[in-house]
């Protein structure tokens, strides 16, 4: 029984790999024409949430979403979210209408195929450099300037142990929010753990619930106000994760 069950995992990680995969060969023409200019970005994220859309139908995955609010077509925001699962970039595109940017692990960009697009269109960070830290701000502030919005995991990473309800958030999200006088936009995840982590024997189709929360305005906060904000977005999604309304 259990080669069956790591047969069947290894084969659903193999079609997750083959999913992420072939819609950027296919696209592989308009997305690099849409990479071509800063102002072309929009495009790019029509055809990033098309490929988001695909993964997460291919591998079952039901998305079901409760909104506590509708974001404004045309206004800046901090997307945050719990991070527990490869599948998180692509919830958090099929959930997000308002283009955004990622600000991600500059590892990333080492992935083949993938990472040529994702160094080109995310915020790169390397987190053991304090100089890539201060140029995260520079450009989120391009990014915003153009009508953007930015979208960090505030987490850092996902936790080894996935027994971890929700880490300990990192002060940049919120930073950034302040500095840059937009929203915080608090999305949970419910069930990215349980459908996909990174433990690689693991997985299976089925619904992900989604809370999309009101988002929390920063215009009268201050710098030193970072603290508090980043305090309160956690209480908000560890919240609904323990005691969930999806």
């Amino acid at each position: 029984m259990k080669v069956i069950k790591y047969f069947w995992y290894t084969l659903y990680r193999i079609w997750f790999y083959i999913l992420v995969t072939v819609p950027i060969v296919v696209l592989f023409p308009f997305l690099v024409i849409s990479i071509l200019r800063e102002q072309w970005y929009p495009l790019f994220f029509k055809l990033a949430r098309l490929w988001a859309t695909i993964i997460l139908f291919g591998m079952g995955f039901l998305p079901v979403i409760k909104r506590e609010t509708t974001y404004k077509k045309k206004a800046s925001y901090m997307f945050v979210s719990n991070h527990t699962s490869m599948a998180d970039i692509m919830l958090m595109l099929y959930v997000t209408k308002n283009p955004f940017v990622f600000v991600g692990k500059k590892e990333l960009s080492k992935i083949p195929l993938f990472g040529f697009f994702y160094k080109r269109t995310c915020i790169l960070v390397d987190r053991h450099s304090p100089k890539s830290r201060r140029d995260v701000f520079e450009s989120a502030q391009r990014k915003i300037n153009m009508g953007l919005s930015v979208c960090i995991f505030p987490e850092g990473g996902v936790p080894d142990d996935e027994s971890v309800v929700l880490d300990e958030f990192k002060d940049g999200a919120f930073r950034l929010a302040i500095e840059h006088n937009i929203p915080i936009a608090p999305l949970t995840f419910h069930d990215n753990k349980k459908r996909f982590s990174y433990t690689f024997f693991s997985g299976t189709p089925g619904k992900m619930r989604v809370k999309v929360h009101e988002v929390i305005p920063t215009e009268i906060l201050a710098a030193d106000d970072r603290r508090m904000l980043k305090q309160k977005t956690r209480e908000i999604i560890l919240n609904e994760l323990e005691h969930p309304t999806v």
